[in-house]
């Protein structure tokens, strides 16, 4: 498994933590684990679904991060770390995304099951696609064309995995990250270079659909004896992250090049926008965190190109605080789409109609469409509904 990076860190000492946590074990807060199952937990809510999708009725399933909350800036409670140590799996979404987790692992002694989801993406191309946002934003962007997606002769599962074959890796007995079956001392030896890769990588449902089928290699390794159901679900799952993908392509092929422009509240979007074909003109927050300041000077420059490109809304992440993109939407003279936030670092709460990966992706997707002025499609069957 691939390293974490502690570049961003918790602030929080380890001893502490550990203090915390053996206090926190002889309290009535820390549940015990479900007896007879897989108990797993994960850092994200979209990990969350896709390991509940996967997982069904054989894990017992806990979220670190709660909707709505955001892995930017996140330390674990208490009762969270209790849940850690006692976890037979953790999955996480890696490429920098989680700095607290390093200190997390540490002071709960957890020595499960590792599963970095991203491990199931190419991240050489998710770089590249990083680089390429960056480079558009700098250089005024182009024709959202030019990156259009042809959902039509997309090999979605061959895409969707960076051009593994899982099918054959299964066939051969290939272990994916040997080393976590001791634990997780042994990262070291698979480190990855995530450095400059955008870590919001479940945006786009090709590269969602190759991180849970890391989910499932992960959850059949640890629990041998439902192998053959997690591969089953998750067969069932990433056809319908196929469907949705072709969907939401569908959606944007209709919008004109010159229309497809978006602004968010920061850089989350970014695998999304470009499977789409949708130019990237900026965000408010100048950084793929959400908790970044931006300085007047950015603002202004981010307030000058959406008039130059004739941006139509800026679009504000449930995560975030709609405040200043409605100072930049006022100064613009145009929308602020902030009531029907969009769901990017988190899933939405019980009650949102985005409790689900499916869910959230097709809300962000109409709710883009129709600030766009386009009316979407109607949701094939089975699509947009939370389960």
């Amino acid at each position: 498994m691939s390293s974490l990076s502690t570049t961003r860190r918790s602030a929080v000492a380890i001893p502490a933590l550990a203090a915390v946590l053996a206090l926190s074990a002889c309290s009535p807060a820390a549940e015990a684990p479900s007896a007879g199952t897989l108990n797993v937990v994960t850092t994200t809510t979209q990990l969350a679904d896709f390991a509940h999708q996967i997982g069904g009725d054989d894990i017992s399933l806990t979220s670190l991060l709660a909707a709505g909350a955001s892995a930017h800036h996140f330390d674990p409670s208490p009762k969270e770390l209790v849940a850690l140590s006692q976890a037979d799996v953790l999955i996480v979404n890696g490429a920098e995304l989680e700095g607290f987790i390093d200190s997390a692992i540490e002071a709960s002694g957890f020595a499960g099951e590792l599963v970095t989801a991203a491990d199931g993406i190419d991240l050489a191309e998710a770089k590249e696609i990083t680089a390429e946002g960056e480079h558009e934003v700098e250089a005024g962007g182009g024709e959202a064309a030019e990156h259009e997606h042809d959902h039509a002769d997309h090999d979605h599962a061959e895409h969707g995995s960076g051009g593994h074959d899982h099918a054959a890796d299964e066939a051969a007995g290939h272990e994916h990250a040997e080393d976590a079956s001791a634990g997780h001392d042994d990262h070291a030896e698979h480190d990855h270079d995530h450095g400059d890769v955008n870590p919001h990588l479940w945006t786009s449902p090709r590269y969602a659909s190759a991180m849970a089928g890391e989910v499932a290699r992960g959850l059949a390794k640890a629990d041998p004896e439902h192998a053959a159901d997690y591969r089953e679900r998750a067969s069932a799952y990433e056809a319908e992250l196929a469907e949705l993908d072709a969907w939401v392509g569908a959606q944007f092929e209709r919008v004109p090049a010159a229309e497809r422009v978006l602004v968010s509240g920061h850089d989350s979007l970014r695998y999304y926008l470009h499977d789409y074909g949708i130019a990237y003109a900026g965000a408010i927050m100048p950084s793929f965190e959400d908790n970044a300041e931006p300085s007047a000077a950015e603002l202004d420059a981010l307030t000058a190109k959406i008039t130059e490109r004739g941006v139509r809304a800026i679009f504000v992440e449930s995560s975030m605080s709609p405040k200043l993109a409605q100072t930049i939407a006022r100064e613009a003279g145009i929308t602020v789409v902030d009531s029907e936030a969009l769901y990017a670092d988190s899933l939405g709460p019980a009650g949102s109609g985005a409790e689900t990966y499916v869910a959230a992706t097709v809300h962000n997707t109409q709710v883009i469409l129709e600030a766009w002025g386009h009316t979407p499609d109607a949701v094939p069957q089975g699509l947009g509904a939370a389960s």
